[in-house]
């Protein structure tokens, strides 16, 4: 969690408060980091970390909107912002998919 805060502050976005939700609560099998902030403004964004080792398709660049949809749904409210993190070689077709839905697009350097 904390090197995802120092990752965001880097970018220039921060949040009053950021809280973990895991995939299991929205009912969802994948691996990955959803987190579920409040920003200075009080409006919801929504921080997702990807880390894997093959490529990020567009296939699932679906399911991460999918999963989106449903945490709106879970909290019960719109969320603003929509950030993703992804650790992982990107597909082109897949970040711009991603950006054309509305979220920003960070691809991390692996550090192994």
């Amino acid at each position: 969690m904390k090197e995802i805060v120092e990752f965001l502050q880097h970018k220039g976005i921060i949040f009053k408060s950021l809280k973990e939700i895991t995939p299991k609560e929205l009912g969802s099998r994948k691996r990955v980091g959803i987190y579920l902030g409040v920003d200075l403004k009080g409006y919801y964004a929504l921080v997702m970390v990807v880390e894997k080792k093959s490529r990020v398709l567009r296939k699932e660049a679906e399911e991460f909107i999918a999963l989106h949809e449903k945490l709106e749904q879970y909290i019960d409210s719109k969320i603003k912002q929509k950030y993703i993190i992804i650790k992982a070689p990107l597909c082109s077709k897949a970040k711009a998919f991603l950006e054309e839905q509305g979220w920003k697009v960070f691809v991390a350097s692996q550090q192994n």
